[in-house]
């Protein structure tokens, strides 16, 4: 079987989204019939919790600036006095006037109550009052699982949050991996996880990519890809839905960083995949994603970081199954071929589905595929793919088809024998010509507190679609059948050749001090010319027409 995989969440955006996804892990560890399904040991490790209780915790090391984890604390269990959260060790939050979240400092910088042994994870997590919407500011609000005392680091050269004091640039975070107390900081927690790994199959990634944290990434994975040669490196370029950025100059900062971490993080890894409910990445804003059965506030990181934690839970499934070989190298080898080193993700959260049908009636409803395409670019019709990577989760494996004995198949896919044969017989007809891998699991998406519950009245408790709406108040959805893809797909010359295009817009004197801070003018151009080397990877014959309609438009 492959072995474990080590996260590393770089960045507030990322630390929303990994915040949510161990949330995911943790609600699906209680249904243990189910949970069989996947792995928990390829990122959870397990440890004792006070009592003797076996509690799991992320294999994980968080970067985060002074303020950005709130009230989170590290240390040895004595450190702080602990209250109790769901029957484990927890710390607290403090509530300043109004029941605001005091940000207190805190106590996780490589100082020596981190570095000590601790077979157990140490009070690392959030409270079990969760704020609603838009209370919850940090990621550490809506922290449910308790973290290892070696997972967070925070980087105090830099504010979380302000008008100065920032990591607004590139440079400034590669600049803080070329310290060598940092590095050394981050090398000692990596090798803490590493070491106690029967079997690293390799590394996740998820990395925001418009601040200065795509240094941060870029030197990171560099790292991995030097130290841990021969393990798979798979990079998530997260970025929040709607940007905060006001003024034009940081606008052109976010689309520099953007790009940089986007070319280097490439560079690093085994497959990098941009990840966003942006509708884009580019200089010309476009509306977020959207979809049927959730309404949610773009604005909110809280939120959006939540469908994005839906689709990395299902999106990770192949190298954590029980019952396949499967790895990260696996996984991306399937995809990276030719150059092809981007991936896109697709997702439908919730698959739509009535409840009690099957999945040949839920997938005959739709005319496409539905699902969205979380890769902030504009889709276009006729999609198509070279490669992909499909999972589907919730919808049951025991009845494949609703057609009753005797009678014809209302379609060939209410033909097929078994769940999975109807997903690889959709795909081979929705993508023909395409190498594609699927998965079909029996366990959902689970959605307890803090998971936001942003669902339409039209879904049960379990996710599915009702006849109608209920009349009284909807019961909280407990969990959601999904369906996600990561593809090798032509949208992604769109996605990449567009952020090429903006980035020649830009007027370098404008910017600066950007470049002040570290980024060369050369080494920017070279960066340039590799990201238009990407995009002409993915690059058909519609693509190519389409890009010299936009070169005879400009």
């Amino acid at each position: 079987m492959p072995g474990e995989a080590v996260t590393l969440q770089l960045g507030p955006y990322a630390g929303s989204a990994g915040a949510h996804w161990w949330g995911l892990q943790a609600a699906a560890l209680r249904r243990p019939a189910e949970a069989a399904e996947l792995r928990s040991s390829a990122l959870l490790r397990p440890a004792q919790a006070p009592g003797g209780r076996e509690i799991h915790a992320p294999r994980l090391v968080a970067l985060e600036l002074k303020g950005g984890a709130g009230a989170l604390r590290t240390g040895d269990a004595g450190a702080e006095a602990p209250v109790t959260w769901n029957g484990a060790v927890a710390a607290y939050l403090e509530r300043g006037p109004g029941g605001a979240s005091a940000a207190r400092e805190e106590a996780a910088s490589g100082s020596a109550a981190a570095r000590g042994p601790a077979p157990a994870p140490s009070p690392l997590a959030a409270a079990q009052d969760v704020p609603s919407g838009s209370h919850v500011q940090l990621w550490s609000h809506h922290l449910n699982v308790q973290l290892h005392p070696k997972s967070l680091y925070v980087i105090r050269q830099y504010m979380h949050d302000g008008d100065c004091g920032c990591l607004e640039a590139f440079a400034q975070g590669e600049g803080l991996l070329q310290d060598p107390s940092c590095m050394e900081e981050l090398e000692d927690r990596l090798h803490y996880f590493v070491e106690e790994c029967d079997s690293l199959q390799g590394f996740q990634v998820l990395c925001d990519l418009h601040n200065g944290f795509s240094g941060v990434g870029a030197k990171v994975t560099e790292l991995l890809c030097d130290e841990y040669s021969g393990k798979g490196i798979l990079s998530w370029g997260l970025t929040p839905a709607l940007s905060s950025v006001a003024d034009s100059q940081r606008n052109a900062y976010r689309l520099m960083n953007t790009a940089l971490g986007l070319v280097h993080l490439c560079a690093h890894s085994s497959l990098f995949c941009p990840l966003s409910l942006s509708g884009s990445l580019g200089l010309k804003p476009q509306p977020p994603v959207t979809f049927p059965y959730i309404s949610y506030d773009a604005s909110l990181s809280y939120h959006s970081s939540a469908i994005l934690a839906a689709a990395l839970d299902t999106l990770t499934v192949p190298y954590r199954l029980s019952s396949s070989q499967g790895s990260i190298l696996h996984l991306a080898e399937t995809l990276n071929f030719s150059g092809r080193k981007v991936a896109a993700a697709w997702a439908s959260v919730p698959f739509p589905a009535l409840h009690g049908s099957s999945l040949p009636d839920a997938l005959c409803a739709h005319q496409d595929v539905p699902w969205k395409l979380l890769a902030s670019c504009r889709e276009r019709k006729g999609s198509s793919c070279f490669a992909q990577s499909v999972v589907l989760r919730g919808l049951g494996k025991d009845r494949p088809s609703s057609s009753s004995p005797g009678r014809q198949p209302r379609s060939p896919l209410h033909a097929c024998e078994s769940t999975e044969r109807v997903l690889q017989r959709y795909l081979h007809t929705a993508f023909p010509g395409a190498f594609s891998t699927s998965h079909v699991l029996e366990q959902p998406c689970y959605t307890p507190a803090p998971y936001p519950q942003f669902f339409s009245p039209r879904l049960s408790r379990q996710g599915f679609l009702l006849d109608q709406a209920p009349t009284s108040s909807p019961a909280a959805v407990e969990s959601i059948p999904v369906l996600a893809a990561l593809q090798s797909a032509p949208v992604l010359h769109t996605l990449l050749y567009g952020l090429y295009k903006d980035l020649q817009k830009l007027n370098p004197r404008r910017c600066a001090s950007f470049f002040s801070a570290g980024v060369e003018q050369d080494d920017f151009q070279e960066a340039l010319h590799k990201l238009r080397t990407l995009a002409q990877c993915y690059e058909t014959e519609l693509e190519a027409d389409g890009s010299e309609e936009e070169a005879d438009s400009d």
